[in-house]
């Protein structure tokens, strides 16, 4: 499709086999919950976007997020050494954005943020279908990492779906991909391709319920020569329709309701996820984390992404299972009010 908003003010709902062309939320006919059509102020201050790149391998975690929540521009970058348990990490904030720009095409467009000397940026391109990052802090670390979606074939998880009484949110996410680039920082200078390292990624925006919490979960490697990925969530996107899904060699396989089973006091503790259709069932042991709080009273936040290991099996339909053994990945526990 073209654009996700139709011409009657409403969104296209559902699972989708590709990206739209743009979300083109200024178009979304936004009501009160009483139905009092809103204008482009509301419009404005209400719709949030993000887009999140992550890379694991047994010598290297990192993860890069941007987001645009109208009143405040956020980023934040890592990189997690699990030989040596050694980590690098920065966060920017920015009043109103300024200093960042987001995109509102999926599949073709720029996001990126500017504070001082340091440069966050996420690229996304529709021809060749790749999704590219680049890091430049002025400590002189430099990220430069991208995957394809096209060599080999890969169907992303692109889905829209009502979110409470008068919002909607579209999310498109992949996960189980080989990732190519390099990493030069304190912890070293690495050749992702070399360390055999895999990505995932995440594009959401939308109109999300003004206060929310999510559980997810993701990891991506290789089980006996088949690429595996995960997208698992809980809180968000299941309305008439679930992200929930896996990736067995870029092919997208569509999971039920997912319950986390956690400590939110002691997030390092293991963790475990099943899924109600029984195709999910998995331990996860974390070996660091990314936490970020924010409570400026009309916006705050409590973030934790977990970065460890995953413990399992995975049960297609009609195929053999697939046993996961202490591949990475990442779980989150996200509270936040805007």
């Amino acid at each position: 499709m073209e654009r996700l908003i139709q011409a009657n003010g409403q969104p296209h709902y559902g699972i989708f086999p590709a990206a739209p062309g743009e979300v083109n939320y200024r178009d979304f006919d936004f009501r009160s919950p009483m139905g009092r059509r809103l204008g482009a102020l509301a419009k404005w201050r209400r719709f949030h976007q993000f887009q999140y790149f992550g890379l694991v391998s047994h010598e290297l975690i990192g993860g890069c997020a941007l987001g645009n929540l109208s009143l405040l521009g956020i980023g934040f970058v890592y990189l997690f050494h699990p030989p040596s348990g050694r980590m690098i990490e920065r966060q920017f904030r920015l009043p109103l954005g300024f200093g960042s720009t987001f995109s509102q095409q999926p599949d073709s467009g720029i996001c990126e943020l500017r504070s001082g000397g340091n440069l966050l940026r996420l690229e996304n391109s529709a021809q060749p279908r790749e999704k590219r990052l680049l890091v430049e802090l002025d400590d002189g670390t430099r990220i430069e990492a991208h995957f394809s979606e096209q060599q080999p074939a890969f169907q992303p998880m692109c889905i829209c779906t009502p979110t409470a009484v008068n919002g909607w949110v579209y999310a498109q996410k992949v996960a189980g991909v080989r990732c190519q680039g390099t990493v030069q920082s304190a912890l070293g200078d690495f050749d992702l391709a070399r360390i055999d390292a895999f990505a995932h990624h995440d594009w959401s925006a939308g109109y999300m319920r003004p206060e929310t919490f999510w559980n997810w979960a993701c990891l991506s490697g290789e089980v006996a020569g088949t690429r595996v990925g995960l997208n698992l969530s809980c809180g968000v996107n299941e309305t008439s329709f679930s992200e929930n899904c896996y990736w067995l060699d870029g092919e997208l396989l569509p999971v039920s309701g997912v319950h986390f089973q956690f400590n939110r006091d002691e997030p390092l503790q293991p963790w475990r996820i099943v899924s109600a259709d029984g195709q999910v069932e998995l331990d996860f042991r974390g070996h660091g984390l990314h936490r970020e709080q924010l409570n400026l009273g009309f916006l705050a936040s409590n973030f934790k992404q977990v970065f460890g290991c995953f413990q399992g099996t995975l049960r297609p339909p009609g195929r053999a299972p697939v046993v996961i053994d202490n591949l990475w990945g990442f779980v989150e526990d996200q509270y936040v009010k805007w």
